[in-house]
Order: C-alpha cells, then sequence, then structure tokens
C-alpha cells in the first residue's frame, strides 16, 4: 500500500482544509494518508513515504510561510529528486505567484510534479476542495 504525507501549514485554517481533502483523496484510491503539520514533518521522514503533498498559503510578498514552513521544506529539497509531489495552498492577494516560483523551484530539485498545483483565493469553495481530492488522488 502507498504511504503518502500531507504536510501543511496553515494560519487561518483554509490550507489545513485543503490538506484535508488531499488526504480524503489519497484515501479514496486505496493508500494510506498521514497527515502532518509542518512543526510535525521533518526531512529525515520523507523516505517513509512514497509520495508528498506540500501545502503553505502566500504569505507577505508572495512566499512560503517562513518561521516552520520554510525551514522544513528546505531541509527536504534535497530528497525531493525522483519524488512524486503536489502542491497546494491558499492565497489573499496577488495572483498566485508564489505557487509559480514554489513549483520552479521543486523542478529545479528533480521532484516529479504530479500534476497541476491547487491555489485557491481565501477559503476554498467546492471546486478547490474538488481539485484537492483529486490532487491526492494523483499521488497514489
Amino acid at each position: 500500500m502507498s504511504k503518502i504525507a500531507v504536510v501543511y501549514w496553515s494560519g487561518t485554517g483554509n490550507t489545513e482544509a485543503m490538506a484535508s481533502a488531499v488526504a480524503e483523496g489519497v484515501k479514496s484510491k486505496g493508500a494510506e494518508a498521514a497527515l502532518l503539520t509542518a512543526a510535525e514533518f521533518s526531512a529525515g521522514q520523507l523516505g517513509e513515504y512514497s509520495a508528498a503533498a506540500f501545502g503553505c498559503p502566500a504569505m507577505g510578498a508572495e512566499q512560503l510561510e517562513e518561521s516552520e514552513f520554510e525551514p522544513m521544506f528546505t531541509a527536504c529539497e534535497a530528497g525531493l529528486n525522483g519524488k512524486k509531489v503536489a502542491l497546494f495552498g491558499s492565497y489573499g492577494w496577488g495572483s498566485g505567484e508564489w505557487m509559480q516560483s514554489w513549483e520552479a523551484r521543486c523542478k529545479e530539485d528533480g521532484a516529479v510534479l504530479v500534476c497541476d498545483s491547487v491555489i485557491c483565493n481565501e477559503a476554498p469553495d467546492d471546486d478547490a476542495l474538488a481539485a484537492c481530492r483529486a490532487l491526492g488522488a494523483a499521488l497514489v
């Protein structure tokens, strides 16, 4: 059975709701989903999973959250080469540029992005949650 890490940081609950939907999508395909906050996950755990979904909202000038998520993700980058990865997150302003930058960073690390990333403005609506479930299913 595939074991998928769904790792996220959420300040308002929007990205947490998206992460839960990603985990539902993983489980719908018969795989095991480990739903973990950035504080609960470390680079050393990456090898325990066949794939990983990372979720983080846009912060500040369209960047990843700096105190917990960014240090965790930076530490994971060395282990992303050849790893199946998917990205998701919410934003409150801007155009989603943080996601484009994050995708480019993952590609440079050699990650295999399995599907289009999912972004939504503020709280995820039904369409965004459905896209998150599809993202989770694509990782299996």
